[in-house]
């Protein structure tokens, strides 16, 4: 399937600054931060639908590696609790090279907590036609947006992307009154002028995968409208003047969103390119809605990775000013999650100890200068500051690539330190789990459910992250094991830092779970097992705990 964001070249020129009254007041996108989220990544062993590398991988049904990767830079996966087992080599310090995947719940949870952390106000969720075999997984990552918008305190909307979606008009609507409607009763759901948003990308691209004429298009705009919704449009980026990237025939179409936003991705590679965009195309195009009552949210992008164009920020910053300065409704950040085209502003890796050995891939220290890997979600956060006015207008970047010098390194705090455990069978002691080597493992006693395994820390600390792994040989058949974590400061008496939860481990991904703790601080890290699906007893080859 062909990626739905164009690339295209663009030509534009330079200019002075304008400021207009918005069309509408504050609501959940005139005066706020939002970021596209494409939701779209799915992982083989993941259990969903598709049952392979969605949109990781060129080739669907093989695990991702050069030359047939589809992204064009690497994921920060340090935070997730589950990831998967990808073909390419291991990353420059020796991790194995994982991807997360979008149909895990606790995929989406992250992302969201980190859009509240860093001033992501509002998630435009990408629908794209969801009438084949990519429906179902599309239908379980918009519930799972709903569920982490409403635990954060974010809102999202449907953003349909009507790319390669032939039969468009009747099924956009079908679509939208026999499920996606019924996510506007989330108290999650955006909603300006007091209706819910509905987004529509791709109407009057002058592209063969868009191919409907004006009319089909007009008549899904006044359906939404007329059931009450406000319609937000991303719109060519020549829309005003119906040229380049534009279809002839579609003022009227244009004009009669709710909300405007031109495409820019492709159109601006630099600092000079975005201000020459600033005087000829986004002043006007500002000056035209403000003039029909149209609310105007123009893009502002971080640059491909790929491509070196980020300038450690700078360029995104220059965009920031730009459209603040102009006097914009609201800012769409393209995009959120977008590693396929390098345009994201999601954790991502920080040098080439964080990228697979021999890939290619650019990490975001590419210009020389060392960047942390929320670096362009703090970026984001301060240009929403200064979006509602909490900062003042500054064409300086405010945001430091790294906070508080470079990051501490990620330590196994288990590593060689004292163990026990309920039991074992033969000689396969607790000391295997933290020896390091992958194939030696604890079992217990068997046939004896509950059974604990346990690492003395030696002194407090506050873990975030546990890896726990069993054998990587083929020998060793995908089992589920039910786990709880505890933790004690004494050894004597243990509290739930998680509770018992069944965990897979398929040698296909590298038989190797990640858990997220809550960071309680704790000398002693137990692991009480109550079932596995392969044998009779408690296994475990590697326990890692990590800050």
């Amino acid at each position: 399937m062909s990626l739905s964001r164009r690339t295209l070249l663009s030509t534009a020129l330079a200019a002075p600054a304008f400021r207009f009254l918005p069309a509408s007041p504050p609501g959940d996108v005139v005066g706020k931060i939002t970021v596209g989220y494409q939701g779209w990544f799915a992982c083989r062993g993941d259990s969903s639908p598709v049952n392979g590398w969605w949109h990781w991988n060129n080739n669907w049904s093989q695990p991702p590696a050069p030359p047939t990767s589809s992204v064009r830079v690497w994921p920060d996966v340090r935070e997730y609790a589950r990831t998967y087992q990808t073909a390419f080599a291991s990353l420059g310090d020796g991790r194995p090279a994982t991807l997360f995947s979008n149909y895990d719940r606790q995929t989406v949870d992250v992302h969201f907590a980190w859009m509240r952390d860093h001033g992501c106000d509002t998630a435009a969720l990408q629908r794209f036609n969801p009438t084949g075999g990519e429906g179902p997984i599309r239908d379980a990552v918009t519930a799972h947006v709903r569920s982490a918008a409403e635990a954060t305190g974010r809102k999202f909307y449907i953003m349909y992307d009507v790319t390669d979606w032939l039969n468009m008009q009747p099924e956009i609507k079908a679509d939208w009154q026999n499920k996606m409607s019924a996510y506007t009763s989330s108290s999650a759901y955006a909603r300006q002028n007091g209706k819910p948003v509905v987004g529509i990308w791709g109407f009057g691209f002058n592209e063969a995968n868009k191919p409907w004429g004006p009319e089909p298009c007009q008549d899904v705009i006044n359906w939404f409208k007329a059931r009450g919704c406000y319609v937000m449009g991303g719109v060519p980026t020549h829309w005003r003047l119906e040229g380049e990237d534009s279809r002839k025939g579609f003022a009227s179409v244009y004009r009669s969103f709710d909300m405007i936003s031109p495409w820019m991705v492709g159109r601006v590679n630099n600092i000079a390119e975005s201000d020459h965009f600033h005087t000829n195309i986004n002043g006007p195009d500002q000056a035209e809605c403000n003039s029909l009552g149209i609310d105007y949210q123009p893009c502002v992008l971080p640059g491909d990775v790929a491509q070196r164009q980020r300038l450690h920020g700078d360029f995104m910053w220059r965009q920031f000013y730009n459209m603040v300065r102009l006097g914009a409704q609201g800012i769409y950040i393209s995009m959120f999650d977008e590693f396929n085209e390098g345009n994201q502003i999601c954790k991502t890796a920080e040098t080439q100890a964080d990228v697979p050995a021999g890939s290619g891939y650019l990490a975001l220290d590419e210009d020389g200068t060392r960047c942390s890997a929320d670096y362009y979600l703090r970026l984001t956060g301060d240009g929403g500051r200064m979006l509602k006015g909490q900062i003042p207008l500054t064409a300086t970047r405010p945001t430091q690539p790294m906070l508080g010098g470079p990051p501490a390194p990620d330590v196994d705090l288990a590593a060689g330190k004292p163990t026990q455990q309920s039991s074992q069978t033969q000689h396969y002691g607790s000391g295997y789990v933290v020896d390091n080597d992958p194939r030696s493992y604890w079992e217990s006693a068997n046939n004896a459910f509950p059974q604990w395994v346990q690492v003395d820390l030696g002194s407090p600390a506050a873990p975030r992250r546990a890896v726990l792994t069993l054998p990587p040989d083929p020998a060793w058949g995908r089992r589920t094991q039910v786990i709880a974590v505890e933790g004690s400061s004494t050894g004597q008496s243990f509290s739930a830092l998680l509770p018992g939860a069944g965990y897979e481990f398929d040698p296909a991904t590298g038989n190797t779970v990640t858990l997220s703790l809550p960071g309680n601080e704790v000398r002693y890290v137990r692991l009480v097992f109550t079932g596995n699906t392969g044998w009779p007893a408690g296994q475990l080859s590697g326990l890692k705990l990590f800050t």
